[in-house]
């Protein structure tokens, strides 16, 4: 039986991509990861991001490249968690669940820069920014994957109602 793999639905379903352990395994490299960019040491000590001078960064330099990245990389940081999460528990749809762990997720790692040497900038608005981003993944997620359910008609309008 030397080089032959069991087919049995016992023996696929818990190494499965689409199983929950696949699903864990996913949402716990996105959280690795996630963590690997955000509490890596750049230097020593931390720095207040004061969130009216960030903003009016942000604001000032959106037709810069080095702003946008800036911008778009707080709004996707915590995206993949967020996907990740939502599709090992459903549950994390529900709007106020997803706000919660979002928010609490970001102020997280805030917290850990401020508490930790890493040389990082502690900010209020890249938490907001991050939080949004992932909120906003997970209501795209949905909304596409209602729209692509078989058998899904459009909801009508009042106007088309009355025609």
């Amino acid at each position: 039986m030397s080089g032959r793999t069991s087919t049995t639905p016992e023996a696929t379903s818990s190494t499965a991509p689409g199983s929950r352990r696949g699903r864990a395994a996913v949402a716990l490299a996105a959280a690795v990861l996630t963590a690997a960019v955000t509490l890596t040491p750049v230097g020593e000590g931390w720095a207040w991001g004061a969130p009216r001078e960030e903003l009016r960064w942000y604001l000032a330099g959106l037709d810069h490249p080095g702003t946008l990245v800036q911008l778009l990389g707080n709004l996707l940081l915590l995206a993949p968690l967020a996907l990740a999460v939502h599709r090992l528990e459903g549950r994390v749809a529900r709007p106020r669940v997803l706000v919660a762990l979002a928010l609490a997720t970001a102020a997280s790692i805030e917290l850990l820069q401020l508490v930790l040497p890493l040389g990082r900038v502690v900010s209020p608005l890249d938490a907001t920014l991050n939080a949004t981003g992932a909120v906003l993944a997970v209501v795209v997620a949905e909304a596409l994957a209602t729209a692509a359910r078989p058998g899904r008609r459009p909801a009508r309008t009042a106007r088309a109602r009355a025609a």
